[in-house]
């Protein structure tokens, strides 16, 4: 009878198991009068709301990359959402179109904030999303917007900037930065160099942010995606993936998002 009951119990594990799986869908919204496509998914293992996490792409756009780090995230048990931050999902092919693309939206800090909190608006309307426990993270371009969301005090817990651009013309006061700040950059980033780290250290102490800078010695621009060495030599742009660095930033994203999140 004994041996029936556990048989019988690891059959039901194994149907729930087989059940369990992610959901992700395409959803439209608009932000400034504009349609934007972005990439919602949650595992349908977890039940209840739970945080949310807003992913914030590299500047060439929503791609299959941002969508796997929102697969990744659900993984982890979050609601994500990987948000359209050019419109109607378009992604640049070239340096030259992303450029372009990014240029567009940095250039304009209103309409940044616009797509950004179209995004958040969306994602916290989820039924699955505890509304008050979302963080955001994001890559190359998508790391300098979630700090400067961060930096503009968008009601985020916590933001992470994988090898993003960390200069911006925001000011910041004291206090101003409710956020908690987690960075990860490159030691070798041409495109984000020693003193603009330093720079942005600063700017973070000035205005007694909660934040923390990790360094890694050696990795290039774009170290956690494993597409960009091939890009870099494809392009003929300092871009190359970083395994070890790509591995350890983000296991220290699962702990810091754990701890700045509620369960």
């Amino acid at each position: 009878m004994k041996a029936r009951i556990l048989l019988l119990a690891g059959l039901l594990g194994l149907a729930a198991s087989a059940q369990a799986a992610l959901v992700a869908k395409t959803v439209d919204y608009t932000a400034d009068g504009q349609t934007m496509k972005g990439y919602l998914v949650y595992d349908n293992a977890y039940h209840g709301k739970r945080p949310g996490v807003l992913v914030v792409h590299e500047w060439w756009g929503l791609n299959s990359y941002a969508r796997g780090r929102a697969r990744m995230l659900a993984k982890e048990g979050y609601t994500a959402l990987a948000l359209d931050m050019y419109g109607d999902g378009k992604t640049a092919g070239h340096p030259k179109t992303a450029e372009a693309f990014m240029n567009a939206v940095n250039s304009n800090m209103p309409v940044e904030k616009a797509r950004f909190m179209a995004a958040y608006d969306l994602l916290t309307a989820q039924p699955t999303v505890k509304k008050d426990d979302i963080a955001a993270i994001g890559y190359c371009f998508g790391g300098g917007v979630v700090l400067n969301m961060a930096r503009l005090g968008a009601p985020l817990k916590s933001v992470v900037s994988f090898h993003g651009m960390l200069m911006s013309d925001i000011k910041t006061e004291p206090g101003s930065i409710k956020s908690k700040v987690l960075v990860f950059t490159g030691g070798a980033d041409q495109f984000v160099p020693p003193k603009e780290v330093a720079a942005f250290e600063q700017e973070m102490k000035a205005a007694k942010a909660d934040f923390r800078v990790v360094v890694y010695p050696g990795a290039e621009h774009s170290f956690t995606n494993p597409g960009a060495t091939a890009l870099g030599k494809k392009f003929n742009l300092p871009l190359k993936y970083d395994r070890a660095a790509d591995k350890d930033s983000w296991a220290q994203t699962t702990v810091f998002l754990k701890q700045t999140l509620g369960d």
